[in-house]
């Protein structure tokens, strides 16, 4: 990692879509800016943003959460990138997983979408795949439901009262990334779950 980095963390805009699976990476991204102190405020590219260090000499991160549809945020991902001279190497991407059981925390660089119509904007977008992304698990939908139905539903009962401690993993998965680089996070949360 360079000594800045781009947080983004996926999800849809509105109090309608909040809370929901298709949030959560928006959700560490908030956890973050609590955790530094900061609060996420409105930038140009379509964007809420904090600057921020989580601890003094720790490397410098660009919070965002991007305020446009899950669907279409590589233009805020984009512009946030360009605006802050910010290449595919200096991005980390937090978002939802389906391919993940609910409470599960991985990392990876580069690969494909998995489906995931916000990753595949996003790597339009930069023009690669090559950053990092940060996979929250949600869990695969019950029975025959649609993935895009069940990823904009609200979490379940026994999973909403787990998901604090998933958002802070998440987080903490972040900050050991950011500051211990991208081996050390996936040796530490792979090796904690190994779903």
């Amino acid at each position: 990692m360079t000594d800045r980095t781009l947080v983004v963390g996926l999800g849809n805009p509105g109090d309608a879509y909040a809370g929901t699976r298709h949030n959560v990476g928006a959700m560490v991204v908030a956890e973050l800016a609590r955790r530094a102190g900061e609060k996420l405020s409105a930038h140009r590219a379509r964007a809420a943003v904090a600057e921020t260090r989580m601890r003094p000499g720790s490397p410098r991160l660009v919070l965002a959460q991007p305020l446009s549809y899950m669907n279409v945020s590589g233009g805020p991902v984009s512009a946030l990138a360009k605006y802050y001279s910010l290449g595919l190497e200096d991005l980390v991407v937090v978002h939802d997983d389906v391919d993940l059981p609910f409470g599960a925390v991985k990392l990876k660089r580069g690969g494909g979408e998995g489906g995931h119509n916000g990753l595949r904007d996003i790597t339009k977008a930069m023009g690669g795949r090559d950053y990092v992304r940060v996979r929250v698990g949600v869990g695969r939908p019950p029975g025959r439901m649609d993935t895009a139905d069940y990823v904009l539903k609200r979490f379940s009962g026994a999973q909403a009262k787990e998901l604090p401690l998933l958002v802070s993993d998440a987080a903490d998965a972040v900050e050991m990334l950011t500051e211990q680089g991208l081996t050390e996070a996936q040796q530490h949360f792979h090796a904690r779950d190994p779903a």
